[in-house]
């Protein structure tokens, strides 16, 4: 797993991109577990998503992926706006798109991810900038009202 998520932060994922690393997951876990005689027929199959799924009990790779890109991004934001990183995180491109649908950009896919796990609306910029409220939210309670 080290390996294939190198620098994971600061991918921006398509779902086409999303379905080709849980078929590489998969073939991965395919080759590791082997094949497995049929309990009525008794004849070797290959195991199916689900059953490699019950077998692997670890998350898949693309929420890994996503995990790891929100908590890179809270890095980032925590930096402050002196650091060229941070500086790049909410710049504006300058210059026109092409013609189709816009790109998303990586703090697009950041948001995204969010709205997954429930914090879809949050402020995850300021979030970052005060370590007590993050704390707390990481935890699952509540963020104290100010």
């Amino acid at each position: 797993m080290p390996f294939v998520l190198h620098g994971c932060e600061t991918w921006s994922l398509t779902l086409q991109e999303e379905r080709k690393l849980r078929v590489f997951e998969n073939t991965v876990f395919r080759r590791i577990c082997g094949p497995r005689r049929g309990e009525i027929t008794g004849e070797w199959r290959r195991l199916h998503n689900e059953e490699l799924n019950d077998l692997y009990s670890s998350p898949n790779i693309v929420r890994m992926i996503k995990s790891r890109r929100m908590r890179g991004a809270g890095h980032v934001a925590h930096m402050g706006d002196k650091r060229g990183v941070y500086r790049f995180l909410l710049g504006k491109p300058e210059g026109r798109r092409p013609l189709g649908r816009s790109r998303h950009r990586w703090v697009d896919n950041i948001r995204m991810d969010l709205q997954e796990v429930g914090y879809g609306y949050m402020d995850w910029n300021g979030l970052s900038q005060d370590r007590d409220v993050a704390d707390a939210c990481e935890c699952g309670n509540e963020p104290p009202v100010s």
